[in-house]
């Protein structure tokens, strides 16, 4: 890879990530620890605000931003591709959501990009559309995760009976064609999964603490372990 396009990438890392390691960023462009060190320095010469901590890792200081990156050709089929695939799933937020943000790709390509990627998506398919949509909570799910926000719902049972919760969720899997939500349940008192075709009235409300460091690779070890969370 070429410098240049070398140091375009970085940019890019530093704006999709909170903090950037150079040990990553060598192994990424396959080069040493000291040409990604000699990078940093030429993009803070060339006035790119980067901040650094020893044993930390590089970041963007706060209220700078990058003008719209260009996608190439492949990186804007494979976003396509990935929008044919969530149009088979069952949430319409989801769905609705990725829409606006390929028509914001569509919106920064050249006009031959566009007519290439008007051609593949007329012949691409995906089987499975048939789908019913049972669901359209995910948005506000994954917001209130990020927010750390308590959602009040009604919930429905397998045997449709409904109940009202105050649950504090923690993070969403996908699974035979059904989203899943892991939260605690104030109710139950205890953690609990929630399919969220079965969902309905959901409202955001208070801030809540999270378990420090929870991730879901862990929550199924323990889980599966025996132990509780």
């Amino acid at each position: 890879m070429k410098r240049l396009h070398r140091l375009t990438a970085i940019l890019v890392k530093l704006q999709s990530k909170k903090v950037v390691l150079a040990a990553d960023l060598a192994d990424k462009f396959e080069v040493s620890t000291r040409t990604i060190y000699r990078d940093m320095q030429a993009l803070m010469d060339a006035g790119v605000p980067i901040g650094a901590e020893a044993g930390t890792g590089y970041y963007l200081v706060d209220g700078y931003s990058l003008p719209p990156i260009m996608f190439t050709e492949t990186e804007a089929n494979a976003l396509l591709t990935a929008s044919k695939i969530i149009e088979t799933n069952n949430d319409q937020s989801l769905i609705t959501e990725y829409q606006e943000a390929i028509d914001k790709v569509k919106a920064v390509l050249k006009s031959t990009q566009k007519k290439k990627l008007e051609i593949l998506e007329q012949r691409m398919y995906t089987f499975g559309q048939e789908t019913a949509i049972t669901s359209n909570s995910l948005s506000i799910i994954q917001q209130a995760i990020t927010d750390l926000r308590v959602l009040e719902i009604q919930y429905s049972d397998a045997q449709r009976q409904f109940s009202n919760r105050e649950i504090e969720p923690l993070g969403v899997y996908f699974a035979n064609n059904t989203w899943i939500m892991i939260a605690y349940c104030r109710l139950r008192k205890d953690y609990r999964e929630f399919r969220t075709d079965r969902i309905s009235n959901l409202i955001q409300k208070q801030a809540f603490y999270a378990p420090r460091n929870f991730t879901l690779e862990n929550y199924y070890k323990e889980r599966y372990q025996g132990y509780s969370i």
